[in-house]
């Protein structure tokens, strides 16, 4: 039988662990400070950062409740990275998301402490980023991708869709430090097509439209344009003199030629940013980045728009219409 003061004991006991029950209840979850360092502009970069978004929806992180993005867009000026990637430190944010490697090499420089998720990495071993893709070491880690690798095969492509291509111009900018990587690659694969590469160099506005006399001067029957952030941000005007100049374009990225490039190969950036999630989601759960392998594409794809091609008079040949992985019409 119980006696009365056992029964105020377990009273006393019950009254006591509600309000205790209540108040963890109440208790908010941890909300964690995510920086994004972009190198480009917000809306050169909107649909990737939404697929990042994404990516952290699908893993339960929701905005404003238990994660927090803080952004900082250098608009394809590379000098305000430095300062900016100091500004996301001084905030102690939990992880920086960084793209590309002028906006990764910034972070790097910025912190050895807090981890960074790189994405759009050309050569993170050979950049410093990482002492291996297998075991990073560092405090970075995450996504690369193979461009540096595809230089010759832009110019392949090209020559397939051009008849005759003897001479392409390289938009290059002076300022990015995988273009040299990218010409070399470019240039030793021309030698043995016998088309010869025109590098033509641009970093502001004013330098593109200089640019493209240059490429008229030079009599070039089509035009690659490398992977860089302040290109992403100028795209629409390289887009419309490329027209104007009637130039078939190469691009790195599937976003530049539904903008009105004639073709783009690589990586899908889109997948990119959405597995960057991932990443960010597993360090936020304790994992180190030294710890994290270094993620590389898999899958690769072509893009061809047709009306671009009607535009520039240019009959693609079923060869490459076949290959295409999307096709806009």
């Amino acid at each position: 039988m119980t006696t009365r003061r056992e029964l105020l004991i377990v009273l006393g006991a019950g009254a006591l662990a509600a309000p205790l029950a209540s108040f963890a209840q109440q208790q908010p979850a941890k909300v964690f400070r995510i920086g994004f360092l972009g190198a480009a502009s917000a809306s050169g970069y909107a649909s990737r950062v939404e697929a990042l978004r994404a990516g952290l929806r699908d893993l339960g992180y929701v905005e404003g409740k238990n994660i927090v993005i803080e952004y900082r867009w250098a608009e394809g000026k590379y000098e305000l990275l430095p300062g900016l990637a100091a500004e996301l430190v001084q905030l102690k944010v939990d992880v920086i998301v960084a793209s590309p490697t002028p906006s990764i090499q910034a972070a790097q420089q910025a912190t050895t402490t807090i981890p960074i998720v790189m994405v759009a990495s050309a050569d993170p071993v050979g950049a410093g980023f990482v002492a291996s893709l297998s075991r990073p070491g560092g405090n970075i880690t995450g996504l690369s991708n193979i461009a540096i690798d595809l230089s010759s095969k832009y110019l392949e492509l090209l020559r397939v869709a051009v008849h005759k291509l003897s001479r392409v111009a390289v938009l290059v900018n002076p300022s990015h430090p995988n273009h040299p990587d990218y010409l070399k690659k470019m240039q030793a694969t021309a030698k043995t097509t016998g088309v010869k590469v025109l590098p033509v160099q641009a970093g502001t506005t004013s330098q593109i439209e200089a640019a493209f006399g240059a490429m008229a001067r030079e009599h070039a029957g089509a035009l690659i344009v490398l992977p860089d952030p302040f290109f992403l941000t100028q795209v629409r005007q390289i887009a419309e003199l490329a027209a104007k100049n009637r130039l078939p374009t190469m691009f790195w990225s599937r976003e530049l030629t539904e903008a009105g490039g004639l073709m783009s190969y690589g990586q899908n950036l889109l997948d990119h940013f959405r597995r960057a999630a991932t990443y960010v989601d597993k360090i936020l759960k304790g994992a180190k980045p030294a710890d994290l392998p270094v993620e590389q594409p898999t899958k690769l794809e072509l893009v061809i728009n047709r009306r671009t091609a009607k535009a520039l008079g240019l009959n693609i040949p079923n060869e490459l219409l076949l290959r295409a992985d999307k096709m806009i019409e």
